[in-house]
Parts: C-alpha cells; sequence; structure tokens
C-alpha cells in the first residue's frame, strides 16, 4: 500500500506534498533499521495504520495558518509528521520522552524539509509554551492525557473549534470517557466517518475544549 491512499482522501495536495508523503516509506524504513520506532509487522502498512490514521486529525479539524499544535508522545513522528506536511503554514512541535526515538524523528524533518516542525526529548510537564491544539495518538488513558497536557493549551483562539485537546484512540472507550466526563465535554468522532478502509472501525478522534 503506497502513498496514492493519502493521494485518494487528499486530492488537493500539491506536488511538494505529493513527493513529501512518497518518501515516507524509504524513510522510515530506513531508519526503523536502526530505532524502531514503527513495528515491524506494520511498516508495510504504514500508510494506512500510521500516516492516513494521523490525517482524520485533518479531516475532523482544519488548522488556520500560524496554528501552533503540540503533538504529545510523537513516538516516531504520528500524528506531526504526516499533520506538518499538510499544514506548512502552521508550527509543529513534537515531543518524546524518549531521546532515541527523537533523534529519528528530527532526522525525517530534516530530510522531508519541514521547516515549520521541532522535535525534543521532553515530558509535557516540562513545556512553558502555550498552544492552540494538543494531539495524541494512543498516548495514555484519557484522565492521565488531561492532567499533562490541559495546562499547555492557549486562550487565545484562532480556528473553528475552540482550543483544545485531541486525541486519537481505539477500542472500547466507554469507562475513560465516564471518568472525564464529569468535568470535560469529550466529543467523540468516529474515523470511519471520514475514512472507508475496516481498519478504521472502533477507532476514534476526542476533542476535549481546553
Amino acid at each position: 500500500m503506497d502513498h496514492n491512499l493519502i493521494i485518494k482522501y487528499f486530492p488537493e495536495l500539491n506536488e511538494k506534498q505529493i513527493k513529501q508523503f512518497a518518501l515516507l516509506r524509504d524513510l522510515y524504513e530506513k531508519w526503523n533499521q536502526l530505532v524502531n520506532v514503527v513495528s515491524r509487522k506494520d511498516i508495510d502498512k504504514l500508510y494506512l495504520h500510521h500516516v492516513l490514521h494521523s490525517l482524520s486529525i485533518q479531516k475532523f479539524m482544519s488548522f488556520v495558518p500560524g496554528s501552533a499544535i503540540l503533538d504529545l508522545g510523537t513516538g516516531g513522528g504520528f500524528p506531526g509528521i504526516p499533520l506538518a506536511i499538510m499544514n506548512p503554514e502552521c508550527n509543529f512541535l513534537m515531543i518524546d520522552g524518549k531521546s532515541k526515538k527523537i533523534s529519528i524523528v528530527e532526522a525525517l524533518i530534516e530530510e522531508l524539509g519541514l521547516s515549520n516542525a521541532k522535535a525534543l526529548a521532553k515530558r509535557s510537564e516540562e513545556l512553558r509554551l502555550k498552544f492552540d491544539f494538543v494531539l495524541a495518538r494512543a498516548v495514555t488513558r484519557l484522565d492521565r492525557l488531561l492532567a499533562i497536557s490541559l495546562h499547555l493549551v492557549s486562550n487565545k483562539h484562532s480556528n473553528r473549534l475552540p482550543n483544545g485537546i485531541i486525541a486519537l484512540k481505539g477500542g472500547i472507550l466507554k469507562e475513560e470517557i465516564k471518568e472525564v466526563s464529569k468535568f470535560h465535554d469529550v466529543q467523540i468522532t468516529p474515523v470511519n466517518d471520514f475514512f472507508e478502509e475496516e481498519y478504521f472501525n472502533e477507532k476514534y478522534i476526542l476533542y476535549i475544549q481546553g
């Protein structure tokens, strides 16, 4: 499965973006030999399981130019790298506590020519910055995610939705959502509202206003 899957859902991509998405397979295969940033069994399904999944956020939320976005617990650069390709006029910071993974993400950013993205080996508790949105893909339980990220959300809004947390999660989330919905309104959007592939069944975008 190649980058044509991305073009299928995002036909508006320009030539530069198409080239950047096409590069992802070779780059991840190369760096995965050194550090396992993507599961070995998943590398053949990189575009479906990782790139397109990350871009479900783009379908849910179209960021205005100048938006500041944090990818918390980025791992191998998801969802930050695909979204940085898609939004060259927005600023992305990708953080992770594992410095080996961040070194790979830094190399990917450089090789893709993403001048709008940076990666740091930091925990969210160490940051003193503010962002329009904090993104997280399968990082931790929702209550824990809110505890470590809400302080990073700016109160100056410029996007269609108020600033907040956007999390990609899968499986049965009823208990997690019940725990936090006493204090926060959780908006749930199935990923298969946007993509027809069976892989996205029981995968969700959770939005919590900051």
